[in-house]
């Protein structure tokens, strides 16, 4: 059983997340499944047959957060921000790619969200970068046979 790499952020998120799922969304789903039995014939009723289908999305997440949860193990970003002198799981990089400058956070594939700068250590970036150090260039294999390199300006 591997465990999965969080940031004491990504844990607090997922478990806010669970508590919403627990407390309200399933509560407020019983009760729309309830009302829509009102309705008559179960075997014709759309809306019914909808809540159903709600529900059991609602019940998968919470059992995909609670199996999540208990295999997590928190990334220590201190340790990492101690770790200045190379790329580790936790730290925040500063590169330059095209002229551009851009901050990534590297955390486990369970909270990785591009949009937001988090970056999976298990993605070909992530992977470019663990073990990088302030200056060095790394590159990153693209699609169509290229690469784009990227800078190391900073890391915290």
């Amino acid at each position: 059983m591997k465990d999965i790499l969080l940031t004491q952020e990504g844990i607090t998120k997922l478990k806010s997340e669970l508590k919403q799922l627990i407390e309200v969304d399933r509560k407020d789903i019983i009760k729309k499944i309830k009302e829509t039995r009102e309705y008559g014939d179960l075997s014709e009723n759309a809306e019914y047959d909808a809540a159903r289908n709600q529900q059991s999305m609602i019940e998968g997440r919470i059992e995909e957060l609670e199996a999540l949860l208990k295999k997590a193990k928190v990334i220590d970003g201190k340790k990492a921000a101690a770790s200045h002198d190379k790329v580790v799981i936790g730290s925040k990089v500063q590169v330059e790619v095209e002229g551009d400058k851009e901050e990534y956070s590297l955390v486990g594939s369970a909270e990785s969200d591009p949009t937001t700068g988090h970056i999976s250590v298990e993605s070909p970036l992530g992977k470019a970068l663990v073990g990088a150090k302030i200056g060095q260039v790394v590159e990153v294999a693209i699609p169509d046979g290229g690469a784009v390199a990227y800078k190391i300006l900073k890391i915290n």
